[in-house]
């Protein structure tokens, strides 16, 4: 039998514009209790050189400038077992609910989705033709192995849905 884990509450305001999922928090970022807390997951450096932000490691910092910058982050699953950190582990998954969450903040225009796991769920969860656009960026992952530079550039389709 393997530990029941479960994800974190989503970042998310009355201002946020767009939606970044994640699939599930992997060990590390559970026992930081942290969104990619990873050394080697590239989530936070990216997003620092997409905002033209200074990095910093500071986690209640990375929460204010996602905030400043209207950009909320969940995760598709609410609960799962799962031995180690691989999606692919993932067993006897609960979903997040996304669909209340988008009907209580209206102002998000547009769901980005933090590797293959997470779209496939959310195209499950909200179906191909929901009423905003779904996109599937590289994971940023070291399990995902294509350059920094290419997950940079395939990251900056956020920026268009940002004012």
């Amino acid at each position: 039998m393997q530990n029941r884990i479960s994800s974190f509450p989503p970042v998310i305001d009355s201002h946020s514009e767009i939606l970044i999922l994640g699939s599930i928090p992997g060990v590390k970022s559970l026992e930081k209790q942290q969104y990619y807390a990873h050394p080697q997951n590239k989530f936070w450096k990216i997003i620092f050189e997409l905002l033209q932000e200074e990095y910093t490691e500071e986690y209640v910092v990375r929460m204010e400038i996602l905030k400043k910058h209207h950009i909320a982050l969940w995760d598709v699953i609410d609960s799962c077992e799962r031995k180690g950190s691989l999606d692919s582990e993932i067993r006897n998954e609960e979903a997040n609910q996304i669909a209340e969450l988008l009907e209580q903040h209206p102002r998000v225009k547009a769901i980005f989705s933090n590797g293959g796991k997470s779209y496939k769920n959310v195209q499950k969860l909200l179906g191909k033709n929901y009423r905003l656009p779904i996109f599937l960026l590289p994971s940023t992952s070291p399990l995902h192995t294509i350059s920094f530079d290419k997950k940079l550039e395939d990251w900056k389709a956020i920026l268009k849905f940002l004012k």
